[in-house]
């Protein structure tokens, strides 16, 4: 079959202006920072001072659409850019440039990338349908407790293989940090081509959302004995107990107690008629379930993710100035100004000097291994739903990438200690960090691959 000239022309057109914006908004960033570099601004990054942040957010966003740009010329969703992005501008210091070298340890870019997980983790929710995740409920429960009993035994065996002669809390405490799932990184390349509201994105992200808490949970139980070992002490029945009710109680207030609470502040604010009062009360409602989610010993993005999930539009339509718009509408400039930089700032904290290391690559890539396949039995929990039922290798691939909460565990391991040694060494503690940069950049190409020769898997 021959190709329609006019739109082999429009397609040739297209991507002559998306290389010649690429180009602009490179030769942008470059004047920007050679700009800020000769002026001693970039160089000088230990404080969060107003130029030092301004000039970070301004590369941030532009570099961020520029590997976005790039990213959908290779047809890849644009979070591939933004992660890689944030590789390359962390790393220019191996090659002698130090134009960027301390973007990523602003404190105020750090509390704006937290932020922006926490809006695109909203987002998610409210785009989810919770009577269809309820209906594939079943599933995701299977998923998520496979999804973690797979990683932690794989992760243990890998920990005593390598590392032998280190104490048992060493091999439990990696266990612990191969559970977590990124259900940020997935959400958002399954925004990113369009696949959010299929069964198996539901079930990845119902999924996710309880291997985030179990694994949490976990975590918070593991770090209790080690800290009690630590001291000579044993954690209680009862606190652990206590973090599991905390969980429980958190949970069903989210879907029971918040839809109602929901529904009459909604009703309040709608009567009031003052132009944004729908995105505040909305952004209000995320940020104090986000809160509440942390207080209990959760992570804020799950707060979040239920705070979206039971905002349902029925709540405000209708209503006077509420009737104009949805809250997604709404949302989407704040989005896209504050998701890129989580994603920019996790690459930044990518160090590939440590890819030198045979060693830690070694341990690092068997650990990367464990981590996916420990994700694939996860797929074994999916139970066919509907006439056409769910490819259950895609929510398998849907739970592999560990990203920032992977990130989180080995930090909260780097701070723990037993006998006078930290629980994970450095060393250690990079194979975490090459395994959760690999496991986040394999997530989204094959995911994507996966959807576009969708079949369903019985």
């Amino acid at each position: 079959m021959k190709s329609n000239p006019i739109r082999s022309s429009q397609r040739h057109s297209l991507i002559q202006r998306m290389v010649a914006s690429a180009a602009l908004a490179s030769g942008i960033v470059f004047a920007m920072t050679e700009r800020a570099y000769s002026a001693g601004v970039a160089s000088t990054m230990d404080g969060d001072n107003i130029v030092n942040v301004l000039v970070a957010l301004a590369v941030i966003m532009v570099g961020a659409k520029l590997g976005g740009a790039l990213a959908q010329l290779v047809k890849q969703p644009t979070v591939i850019g933004e992660l890689l992005f944030g590789v390359v501008i962390g790393n220019l210091t191996l090659v002698g440039f130090g134009w960027f070298e301390g973007f990523s340890h602003l404190h105020t870019i750090h509390i704006l990338a937290e932020i922006g997980v926490i809006i695109l983790l909203f987002q998610v929710g409210l785009e989810s349908d919770l009577g269809q995740m309820m209906r594939v409920g079943a599933s995701s429960l299977l998923v998520a407790l496979l999804g973690i009993i797979g990683p932690f035994l794989l992760g243990w065996a890998v920990g005593v293989w390598f590392y032998p002669d280190e104490s048992i809390y060493v091999h439990i405490f990696l266990a612990t940090v191969l559970t977590a799932t990124s259900v940020g990184i997935t959400a958002r390349v399954l925004k990113d081509i369009h696949k959010i509201d299929t069964d198996e994105a539901r079930i990845i992200l119902g999924a996710a959302v309880i291997d985030d808490i179990l694994g949490l949970l976990i975590l918070a139980i593991v770090s209790g004995v080690i800290q009690a070992a630590d001291s000579g002490t044993a954690m209680s029945s009862s606190a652990i107990l206590w973090l599991i009710a905390k969980a429980v109680l958190f949970l069903l207030g989210a879907v029971v107690v918040g839809r109602l609470v929901y529904k009459r502040v909604f009703q309040i604010a709608s009567f009031l008629n003052v132009h944004g009062m729908l995105l505040i009360t909305a952004l209000a409602g995320c940020f104090a379930m986000a809160f509440v989610a942390a207080q209990v010993g959760l992570a804020p993005i799950v707060g979040a993710f239920a705070a979206g999930l039971v905002m349902e539009e029925v709540y405000y339509s209708g209503r006077g100035d509420f009737s104009k718009h949805t809250i997604e509408e709404l949302l989407e400039p704040l989005a896209l100004f504050l998701v890129p930089i989580f994603f920019v700032k996790m690459g930044m904290d990518v160090d590939l000097y440590t890819f030198g290391n045979v060693s830690v690559l070694a341990f690092a890539l068997v650990l990367t291994l464990a981590a996916i396949v420990g994700k694939q039995i996860s797929s074994f929990g999916v139970v066919r739903t509907g006439k056409q039922g769910v490819n259950r290798w895609i929510v398998g691939l849907g739970m592999i990438p560990r990203g920032e909460v992977g990130l989180i565990f080995a930090g909260i391991g780097m701070a723990l200690s037993f006998q006078g040694e930290k629980v994970i060494s450095p060393e250690v503690y990079t194979a975490i960090v090459i395994m959760v940069i690999l496991t986040t950049l394999i997530t989204p190409p094959v995911l994507t691959w996966a959807f576009r020769g969708r079949q369903p898997v019985s």
